[in-house]
C-alpha cells in the first residue's frame, strides 16, 4: 500500500463512457478521494459507493472529488453506478494495472482489496485506509481527512 507523504502515481484509465480520465488532470481542479474497491453491486461495494453518494456533497464541500476504482468492465460501471444513482466516475482498470501501482493487496491472493486515498492537489498521498471489513469507514475516515488538510 502507498503510504502517507508518498506521491500518487498518474495514470490515466476509461471511465462508465469510455472516456479517458487521467488523475493529474482532476489534481488541477480539486483534491481527490481515490478508492479502490473489489467488484460492482456486491453488498459491501454498493454500501460503500451509496455512503459515498449520500456524502458527496459533503465531499465536494471540501474541493474534493471522489473517483472509484476496479476491475470491472466500463459497462458493469454503467449499469452499476445508473442503477445507485452515482453521481461521481468510476474507472476501469480491467488489467489491474492502476491497482498494482497503488499497491492495493489482495484478500487471500484472490480478492481484489479495499483501500481508499485521500491525495492533495500536488498529487502527495495524505491519508491512506486499507480495511475488507468496513466499507463506511473508508467514507468517514476519508472526510475526516480531508477536513484535515
Amino acid at each position: 500500500m502507498l503510504k502517507e507523504g508518498e506521491k500518487a502515481p498518474d495514470f490515466e484509465l476509461p471511465d462508465m463512457t469510455g472516456k479517458k480520465v487521467r488523475l493529474y488532470e482532476v489534481l488541477k481542479e480539486k483534491k481527490v478521494v481515490l478508492y479502490f474497491y473489489p467488484k460492482d453491486d456486491t453488498r459491501g461495494c454498493t454500501k460503500e459507493a451509496c455512503t459515498f453518494r449520500d456524502m458527496y456533497e459533503d465531499f465536494t464541500g471540501q474541493g474534493a472529488e471522489v473517483v472509484g476504482i476496479s476491475s470491472d468492465s466500463a459497462d458493469s460501471h454503467t449499469r452499476f453506478a445508473s442503477k445507485h444513482s452515482l453521481p461521481f466516475v468510476l474507472l476501469a482498470d480491467t488489467d489491474k494495472h492502476v491497482r498494482k501501482l497503488y499497491k492495493v493487496p489482495s484478500t487471500f491472493g484472490l480478492i481484489p482489496g479495499r483501500v481508499t486515498y485521500v491525495i492533495d492537489q500536488q498529487g502527495t498521498v495524505q491519508y491512506a485506509f486499507n480495511s475488507m471489513i468496513k466499507p463506511l469507514e473508508h467514507v468517514q475516515n476519508a472526510l475526516a481527512a480531508l477536513k484535515r488538510i
